[in-house]
Formats: C-alpha cells, structure tokens, sequence
C-alpha cells in the first residue's frame, strides 16, 4: 500500500467513530490492514480475517458484521473477496455503502463501494 492510498483510505472513512477491518490471510493484505488500523485514530472493535477459499465463509461473515461499526475497512485479494462479499449479501446485515476497501479490490461490482487507488484517488460504484 502506498502512503497516498493509505491517505486516500483514511480520508474514505472520514468521520466514523469505530471500524471493523478485514482482511484475507496473505501477507499483503494482512500488513495493508496493520497500517490502516495503526493509521486511523478511530476505535477498531474488530479485525477479522478470511482464508481465499473456504466452504462458506459465514462463520467469518458473521464475526465481520457483529459489531455493527460505522464504518468496514477491506484490505483482500480479488478471490478471496469475491466469496467473502457474496456470504455477507447472503447472510448479514453488511452493507458496501458502509465500506471501504484497498486498491486491489478497485474492479470489485459491487454497488456503493468505496476505496482507494494506489495513487491515492478514490472511486465508488
């Protein structure tokens, strides 16, 4: 993650008071969401992780939403979103209007989703 996505990701989560942040178990991912979490001045009430394939992901889906945050912060590979984001439509309450993901998640379809690219602009569906 470069300093102006960093930038760009804390400037997306704006105002929130407390965050959930996500990531898939490679070391990427897991580092991207360390700096975001060490970055952010607000309360991370969870960090929940998810493996690239899993039978259903709802045991982490559900740790995810639990806390019902302002604001979920991704940090994820492509696959391993692509079935983390189809087991929270299915089966929570998450919403993509209240999330916020990294630059390698910039194709993802999903209406209402935010993030940052790593030059430090910012797209939404």
């Amino acid at each position: 993650m470069t300093t102006e996505e960093l930038a760009a990701i804390l400037r997306l989560i704006g105002p929130a008071r407390h965050a959930v942040i996500g990531t898939a178990t490679d070391p990427a991912s897991l580092a991207d969401g360390e700096r975001i979490a060490e970055a952010w001045d607000g309360l991370v009430l969870a960090r929940v992780t998810w493996p690239e394939t899993a039978a259903s992901w709802l045991r982490q889906a559900r740790r995810f939403t639990a806390p019902d945050p302002d604001v979920w912060v991704v940090s994820a590979t492509p696959a391993g979103w692509a079935g983390m984001a189809r087991r929270l439509q299915m089966s929570t309450s998450w919403s993509p209007h209240r999330t916020v993901v990294t630059s390698a998640l910039a194709g993802s379809p999903l209406p209402g989703l935010r993030g940052a690219r790593a030059d430090g602009t910012t797209w939404e569906n």
